[in-house]
């Protein structure tokens, strides 16, 4: 049998979803498809307050850094058969996500401030936030 008559197709090959499928099945499930009881790593920052704002609490502006799926290849790590320049073909890039850090009055020294970030972008993320109070040095 002769496939002449296919000699003028052209060969579209789509690039593979699985990285970007499995991505989604950590954010909404928290776990990877082989390893359910694993639970991805927190996301951990920290911020510095001086006795005085410690005593009394306050808001602190905090950016978050988490990976989200790259938009200009919508997660594949690939632009048709070339890697994505964007992201180095690894689907995902870091980006900062603003978020405001209660601070409750009278907080120690170590203490930790855990909470979920739910970005729409990077899916729900765990975060924990070490406090340091340190004293204010004199010029």
């Amino acid at each position: 049998m002769s496939h002449e008559c296919f000699a003028d197709e052209v060969a579209i090959d789509f690039p593979s979803v699985g990285r970007a499928v499995e991505r989604m099945r950590v954010s909404f499930h928290g776990a990877r498809a082989n390893d359910v009881t694993d639970a991805p790593e927190p996301v951990r920052a920290e911020i510095s307050l001086s006795p005085e704002d410690a005593s009394r609490g306050l808001v602190v502006p905090l950016a978050i850094p988490v990976r989200a799926l790259c938009e200009p290849c919508g997660g594949r790590g690939e632009i048709w058969a070339d890697p994505c320049a964007h992201c180095d073909g690894t689907g995902t890039s870091l980006v900062q996500h603003a978020v405001r850090v209660p601070v409750r009055p009278g907080v120690a020294d170590g203490a930790t401030i855990r909470f979920r970030l739910a970005s729409p972008a990077a899916g729900s993320v765990s975060v924990e936030v070490q406090v340091a109070v340190r004293p204010v040095r004199q010029a």
